[in-house]
């Protein structure tokens, strides 16, 4: 298990953030098999830019790295960082303080 300390007043929230995070790798895979890079490329920008928001420093990583392989249009990157990505959320474990 991974342990991500998030402020209480998010905790209505949360939940939504993270089901929006398996719903992003379904559609970078979608993109990536049509060679939307592009897409890919707005999809890490938006978790870059939310993911430490919510406490979630790993996800604002991911973004980043996504946003680097899109740019460069590196799809073995981008499957990398979405395999990471899949395995942090089976592994989260949120606790409000």
């Amino acid at each position: 298990m991974v342990q991500v300390t998030v402020d209480k007043d998010l905790e209505d929230l949360v939940p939504g953030f993270v089901a929006n995070r398996q719903r992003d790798i379904e559609k970078v895979e979608a993109l990536l098999a049509k060679g939307d890079f592009d897409g890919i490329r707005v999809i890490g920008h938006s978790m870059k830019g939310s993911g430490g928001g919510y406490g979630f420093q790993f996800i604002t990583e991911v973004g980043a790295g996504l946003e680097r392989a899109a740019n460069g249009r590196n799809a073995d990157l981008i499957r990398s960082a979405l395999s990471e990505l899949r395995e942090y959320l089976a592994q989260v474990e949120i606790v409000y303080r």
